[in-house]
């Protein structure tokens, strides 16, 4: 049987062997480890991922028919095969500690999925993934650029991102219409920020969601009576700020 890709889910397909294992190889876990990988689809990171003695894999997939597909060409996956929605699911009854995530995201729902990485930051030291090209761009992007915006912000204050190479259209079935790309996020050293880690957020989303104008007009809702703009970082606007300039932010809000 085949699994036919659907366009509610956001399906398609890697069918090309090479890249297939060059996703898995860029997973490097420190020992064995628990390793989930997201919407395996057809299994072709699968097969390379079972044949790695310092993975223990379990794999969360929504879509019943790949589900079938999965569990009659990998009777290894019995028990370590979930049909659950990764947005949804309770991690904490699936992974006791620490555990890495790999997969060809839905780009529908990628960003999605990077906030709920986030929510899990502390057990997630790791992850390797295949999103859209413009995508990953963004989040391995460097402030000053127009490309650069609020999952940059979020995700680089608690992870050091690599974009490791382009994946071309013509790798998938069906071909998307847009470039790939794969990515990896590594924990970095950061403990705490600081400031309100909920605050944040709110500063870096608030900021973004008029990014055209300075941070004295956009972060309006914001602020308090009374509150002084005058310094010069409220005429920039958010693109010009580092992760350290947005926790320096935050922490005038809370003041």
């Amino acid at each position: 049987m085949e699994v036919r890709a659907k366009k509610a889910l956001g399906q398609h397909f890697l069918t090309d062997q090479g890249i297939a294992k060059s996703i898995v190889n860029s997973l490097q876990p420190r020992g064995r480890m628990p390793v989930l990988e997201i919407g395996p689809g057809m299994g072709v990171l699968t097969q390379y991922l079972l044949e790695r003695e310092d993975v223990d894999l379990k794999l969360v997939e929504i879509d019943g028919e790949s589900v079938e597909y999965l569990m009659s060409h990998f009777p290894g996956l019995q028990g370590r095969l979930m049909q659950d929605d990764f947005l949804r699911m309770d991690l904490g009854k699936t992974f006791a500690g620490d555990f890495l995530v790999i997969g060809n995201f839905p780009y529908n729902i990628s960003s999605q999925i990077f906030f709920r990485i986030l929510d899990h930051k502390d057990r997630i030291p790791q992850v390797v993934c295949m999103i859209q090209k413009e995508v990953a761009e963004r989040i391995a992007e460097k402030p000053g650029t127009k490309t650069y915006g609020i999952l940059s912000v979020l995700l680089q204050a608690w992870y050091d991102i690599e974009y490791l190479f382009t994946v071309g259209s013509g790798a998938f079935a069906p071909p998307p219409k847009v470039q790939s790309a794969v990515i990896r996020l590594r924990r970095n050293s950061r403990t705490s920020l600081g400031c309100d880690e909920s605050l944040f957020k709110t500063v870096v989303k608030t900021a973004f969601n008029q990014r055209r104008k300075t941070l004295r007009n956009s972060l309006k809702p914001l602020l308090k009576e009374g509150m002084d703009t005058s310094d010069p970082v409220f005429d920039l606007r958010p693109e010009r700020l580092s992760v350290e300039d947005f926790i320096a932010l935050t922490g005038r809000f809370q003041t």
